[in-house]
């Protein structure tokens, strides 16, 4: 129970730092309204599912002892979120038009569902930092002699429980301020920093080491 608690404390904390996945799921919301942020939300606790499946298999080993193939997921990650971060830039920066005021008043719909879920799902899946994280962490809160395959698969689905919570949290707090927020001028700012931000996070992981 104590390891469990103490995985529970660091989960939280690594929930709460900002990073690629809050930002995209602010952003879907801000397109699509409360369901894009949550189906956003779904996406990416699927990918970490994922990830925690490959982690009890071992696969996650073996990718992050692979060179090429870590390479290979960090710079196809890093690419994805570059391209998010170009699209917000290119809705920030596109001339207003009349549509644009209307939208102000009614959630936008400009995202569907499935397209968020697929973002949420490729950027998690994507992100290297995942395995690093699913691969050198939860091992370290399985119980001595306790059945390893089926104690990571627990962690991490707790985890990805964890992750959807906190982003449809997220998602429902920025569908509650729409009408707020989808106001041209701060919607196209928000696109502006969001889009940033996406690539400087595209940016670091391309350049960062391990």
């Amino acid at each position: 129970m104590s390891l469990f608690l103490a995985f529970l404390g660091v989960s939280f904390i690594v929930l709460a730092t900002p990073g690629p996945d809050t930002a995209i799921t602010i952003r879907n919301t801000l397109l699509g309204g409360r369901m894009a942020g949550v189906f956003t939300a779904l996406g990416i606790s699927s990918g970490q599912t994922i990830w925690a499946l490959a982690t009890s298999a071992g696969i996650v080993a073996l990718l992050v002892a692979s060179e090429p193939l870590f390479l290979a997921v960090k710079y196809a990650g890093a690419a994805y979120l570059v391209y998010l971060g170009f699209k917000a830039l290119q809705e920030a920066l596109r001339p207003p038009h009349r549509h644009d005021m209307a939208a102000a008043t009614r959630p936008a719909r400009r995202l569907t569902a499935a397209s968020a879920y697929r973002q949420g799902l490729i950027s998690d899946l994507g992100n290297p930092k995942m395995a690093v994280f699913f691969a050198s962490l939860l091992p370290q809160f399985v119980p001595p002699g306790g059945e390893s395959f089926s104690a990571l698969l627990g962690l991490g689905a707790v985890f990805a429980v964890m992750t959807f919570t906190w982003l449809a949290l997220y998602a429902t707090v920025v569908a509650k301020a729409g009408d707020f927020l989808r106001r041209p001028s701060i919607r196209r700012a928000i696109e502006g920093v969001t889009g940033m931000v996406l690539i400087g996070l595209g940016i670091r992981i391309a350049t960062e080491h391990r």
